[in-house]
């Protein structure tokens, strides 16, 4: 049945998807009746398109509801006469991505809200191919949504489910681990002796991780490894102001590298050797620079429009180009595919890299730095001293603003519909609507101001070629809209 418009009686419910997936609080709108009417709206969508018979995996993390939210999708897959291959254990969400590309799968959903606060869960989809959906496929997904009422979503008991064959529950963590040790230099990295801290930040990615580090001989520190839905209280984002306790394991233990990803595996976080918070601007500048310089890569790279444009010069100093897209990694991984891009990523931890899945991986990026140190024979201090003597600095500032409704459609309108921008002291050489509202200097520099498409937030990136800059501006944007 095509989809049509919603009807006036139906589509109450309305799930609205952001650049990562569909999040909301737990018991207000994330809630059992819509995770019920979610999956519905995937059996109609998967029947439509003559996909029904080839099955659907699910995946959860260790959020609160989370595995019980898995159920409940597989019981109505199940009175749908969808088989779904559930994942029985928390897993990292690359693991979903890389079971979706490597079976042939059309469809995977994962459980999670990522890094967004444990008042939040969230789902997930990806597409053939293990690629994020992008705004056509969630388009889609809330058309059939809005045409759902109540009554129609139909389920089985889970039990029941799993006698008839149509639940069926698998582990395919080694599968996928093996698929990153074969993509890593694992000789160098025994051969290195190294010592890594670890902090999962209370999510899924320590057994991932240790098991790698421990195949490839390395000493392994870990903390806040345990399960806990609250995530210490703490956003389970591998933030600067999150990463203390790894920054003191580091340098108490003497460390090569300390290791962080969100909450669930998909975002990593770095402290160096000498305890310093790597931005995730930086990873993407180190990892890019190791790829062409000591793997022997060719190939461009792609960042989002809110990251750092010192990939922009390294790029062009071997000759390639850095292609720049909105924010959402879906059209990161797209343009990769477009371009044959051998990085892309983002200034929030996301990366992915050619020839592995097609979206975020914090396990296989925390390796591939980890090979990095193994390969290059140097510390990752060194190699980011060597990459600013020979391409300079750049200077960032982030701020998160969050906002009422009113204001939200205030800032809006002066932003975007009356497109007005702060007098600034600086030469502008253009303006860009494509995710926001971005302003390119002519001294290099940049800022962008944009709605988060997963919290309620307004962010605002600077990068200019002196800190003071970056702060100055920032504070331009404040007064400008009135954010204090």
């Amino acid at each position: 049945m095509p989809v049509g418009m919603p009807r006036a009686e139906k589509g109450e419910q309305m799930i609205r998807f952001g650049t990562g997936g569909w999040r909301a609080v737990i018991g207000d709108e994330f809630t059992k009746a819509n995770i019920r009417l979610l999956a519905k709206a995937m059996c109609d969508k998967m029947r439509a398109e003559g996909v029904a018979d080839q099955k659907i995996v699910l995946g959860y993390d260790r959020r609160f509801l989370s595995k019980e939210a898995m159920q409940w999708c597989a019981e109505v897959f199940a009175a749908e006469g969808i088989e779904s291959l559930l994942v029985n254990k928390s897993s990292p969400t690359p693991l979903i991505m890389y079971y979706v590309k490597t079976h042939g799968l059309p469809y995977g959903m994962m459980i999670t809200a990522s890094h967004n606060p444990a008042l939040y869960n969230g789902i997930k989809v990806f597409t053939a191919g293990g690629r994020d959906a992008d705004e056509g496929q969630t388009a889609d997904i809330e058309r059939y949504i809005a045409q759902i009422g109540p009554d129609d979503v139909k389920s089985v008991e889970y039990e029941e489910g799993v006698k008839a064959g149509l639940i069926r529950e698998i582990y395919p963590l080694n599968e996928y681990l093996d698929s990153i040790i074969a993509a890593v230099d694992m000789t160098a990295i025994r051969n290195a002796g190294l010592k890594v801290a670890l902090d999962p930040m209370y999510g899924v990615s320590e057994t991932s991780l240790t098991v790698i580090l421990h195949t490839a001989r390395c000493e392994v520190f870990s903390i806040h490894e345990r399960h806990d839905t609250l995530f210490g209280g703490k956003l389970p984002s591998p933030s600067a102001a999150a990463l203390r306790g790894l920054q003191n394991i580091v340098l108490d233990q003497h460390c090569d590298i300390g290791l962080a990803t969100d909450g669930d595996a998909d975002r990593i976080g770095v402290i160096d050797d000498t305890g310093r918070f790597l931005h995730p601007n930086d990873i993407l500048v180190l990892l890019y620079y190791y790829l062409v310089c000591y793997r022997g890569w060719h190939g461009p790279v792609v960042r989002n429009i809110a990251t750092t444009h010192m990939l922009d010069r390294v790029a062009a100093s071997f000759g390639e180009k850095c292609y720049e897209v909105p924010v959402g990694f879906k059209h990161i991984s797209a343009k990769m595919n477009e371009t044959g891009a051998i990085i892309g990523g983002e200034s929030s931890g996301g990366l992915t890299v050619q020839g592995h899945i097609k979206g975020k991986d914090g396990v296989y990026a925390a390796m591939l730095l980890v090979e990095m140190i193994a390969v290059t024979g140097k510390r990752i201090s060194e190699i980011f001293r060597d990459i600013r003597e020979k391409y300079g600095t750049l200077y960032t500032e982030e701020r998160d603003y969050k906002f009422s409704q009113s204001r939200k459609e205030e800032m809006s309108r002066t932003l975007l519909e009356e497109k007005r921008l702060p007098q600034f002291s600086y030469e502008v050489d253009h303006v860009s609507y494509l995710d926001g509202s971005k302003v390119y200097f002519k001294n290099g520099g940049w800022v962008i101001a944009r709605f988060s498409g997963t919290e309620p937030l307004l962010r605002i990136f600077c990068e200019m070629p002196e800190a003071g800059q970056a702060k100055e501006i920032s504070a331009l944007y404040e007064d400008f809209l009135d954010l204090k």
